[in-house]
């Protein structure tokens, strides 16, 4: 599983981050970005993080 974050369309709301902080954080301009690691065993919630976000910034390649 390869996920990415759109910047440009980042709102940074934060909801990836609070359904998912194993996988994203908040880089320092604000917008969300995808912490190193194996992130395999977190795809259910990841999954709901690119369901919930507002802007569809985050999506699976």
């Amino acid at each position: 599983m390869k996920i990415e974050v759109n910047k440009e369309n980042c709102i940074g709301c934060g909801l990836c981050v609070s359904i998912c902080p194993e996988v994203f954080a908040m880089d320092e301009n604000g917008k969300s970005e995808i912490l190193e690691g194996n992130i395999e065993k977190f795809k259910n919630a990841i999954d709901d993080s690119i369901r919930s976000c507002p802007v569809n910034a985050i999506e699976e390649v």
